[in-house]
């Protein structure tokens, strides 16, 4: 028999790690590309919580496995857009930091 409460605990503080990681790296990052995966890092965190209370509270109907896959879906569709975006910034501005990037000019 598995002691759940021990379990939630445990998950959730590795939750709030990965959560904390990608907030702290997403805030102090300089580099467009490791802001993204600060910001998958935050989505895995995210998924984390969904996929563990769906199994905690309510193991039969699975809608927080079903809403995380939907959120993979967005997360890598993101990495694919953001990706793209920032190889063409990085062709015309020779460079993917973020304080050197203004597009608006």
């Amino acid at each position: 028999m598995r002691d759940w409460s021990m379990m939630l605990e445990h998950v959730l503080v590795l939750s709030a790690y990965l959560f904390s990681i990608g907030i702290y790296g997403l805030i102090t990052s300089r580099n467009m590309v490791r802001a993204l995966m600060c910001l998958e890092l935050i989505l895995n965190a995210i998924n984390i919580n969904f996929v563990t209370f769906s199994d905690f509270f309510d193991s039969r109907q699975l809608k927080g496995d079903i809403f995380s896959i939907f959120v993979i879906a967005i997360a890598a569709a993101e990495a694919a857009i953001g990706l793209a975006i920032i190889s063409s910034i990085f062709r015309n501005r020779k460079s993917t930091r973020i304080n050197q990037s203004n597009l608006l000019n």
